[in-house]
């Protein structure tokens, strides 16, 4: 998927309204992370995913070919390079909310696990009377995922 523009000054209006959607969605994911309801973020994944590969197509059309935007209006440019900066303050934001979040849900699991482990019996012993049978009849499971 590629943006398809007339000229120049076209481009770069088209540039400016897809980084201004991609910034609004973006602001309100990190909002929900903040608010530390991130199941909200969650209805905006399909729609920034897709926004974020056209705006990287995109960026990387106009890196290699300057000549996509420079004929544009100055003042036209001058609003793309706004829009630009905001998105970036925005991506800042998310990336620390973002950041705060898997800490405090790595700290959830690390606590929980330290609870299962604590419940369960210790073994004392070997032989037909140790306590290690205790381990087949309270069966627990808990698996961490070291990447999440």
């Amino acid at each position: 998927m590629a943006l398809t523009a007339l000229d120049c000054d076209d481009r770069v209006e088209q540039l400016i309204i897809l980084t201004e959607r991609l910034t609004d969605l973006i602001a309100r994911q990190s909002a929900a992370f903040e608010a530390r309801r991130p199941h909200e973020a969650a209805q905006y994944v399909d729609e920034v995913a897709k926004l974020a590969n056209l705006y990287r197509h995109e960026s990387t059309r106009v890196r290699g070919n300057v000549a996509l935007v420079s004929g544009a209006a100055l003042q036209r440019r001058q609003r793309l390079v706004r829009a630009t900066e905001a998105f970036d303050a925005v991506l800042a934001r998310q990336g620390r909310a973002v950041a705060a979040a898997k800490t405090v849900t790595e700290g959830l699991v690390r606590a929980i696990a330290a609870e299962v482990a604590e419940q369960r019996p210790t073994a004392s012993g070997y032989g037909p009377g140790a306590q290690g049978a205790a381990y087949r009849q309270n069966g627990t499971a808990i698996t961490l995922n070291q990447r999440a």
